[in-house]
C-alpha cells in the first residue's frame, strides 16, 4: 500500500528515547486528536538529513507550531539509540520526536520503503513529509530523490499549513 491523502495511517509502534530513558509511542499516541507534522529521512546522520530536512524543522519549528499543529516527529529506520543520539547531537531533544522506525514496520506498512543497498544503508525509507490530522494524511510530499529535501523540507510544510 502506497500511503495517500485520505488515508488513515496504520496502527505501529516505534521507539523513542527521551531525558527520561526509551519509550514506545504508538501511531494512536502520537496522532489522536491532534494536527501533526510528521517528517521521514532516510538515516540519521546522513548529510542530507543532518545539514538541511532536519535542520529546517528545528528553526522552523515555533512558525510550525503557531499554525496550529500540535507537535513535530521524525522517522527513520535507525535503531531507537541511534536516533537518541542524533536528538542530543542536534539540539532537537525534547523539541520534536526522533521515532525509531527500527524494523521499518512503519515505513512498510505506508509502502515508503526504499532499497539504499548500493549505497550501503539497506532498506530505509523515502524522504517525505505529511500533515497528519487525527490519524488522517491531510497533506503529503514525496521527494523524487533521497539526496533532496525541497518538497518535504520546513518551507514547503509551512505553505501548506
Amino acid at each position: 500500500m502506497n500511503i495517500a491523502v485520505g488515508d488513515k495511517l496504520p496502527n505501529v509502534t516505534f521507539k523513542e528515547k527521551t531525558a527520561e530513558g526509551p519509550v514506545e509511542v504508538t501511531t494512536e499516541q502520537l496522532f489522536k486528536g491532534k494536527r501533526v507534522v510528521l517528517f521521514a529521512v532516510p538515516g540519521a546522520f546522513t548529510p542530507t538529513c543532518s545539514l538541511n530536512h532536519l535542520p529546517g524543522y528545528l528553526e522552523n519549528r515555533d512558525a510550525i507550531l503557531a499554525r496550529g499543529v500540535d507537535d513535530i516527529a521524525v522517522v527513520a529506520v535507525n535503531d531507537l539509540h541511534v536516533m537518541g543520539a542524533w536528538a542530543t547531537h542536534s539540539g532537537g531533544m525534547g523539541k520534536i520526536h526522533f521515532l525509531s522506525d527500527w524494523n521499518a514496520a512503519f515505513t512498510r506498512a505506508i509502502g515508503m520503503e526504499i532499497d539504499l543497498s548500493a549505497g550501503t544503508l539497506g532498506i530505509r525509507s523515502k524522504r517525505y513529509s505529511m500533515l497528519v490530522k487525527d490519524g488522517v494524511v491531510k497533506a503529503l510530499n514525496v521527494e523524487e530523490s533521497p539526496g533532496q529535501a525541497t518538497a518535504s523540507g520546513a518551507a514547503a510544510m509551512l505553505e501548506q499549513l
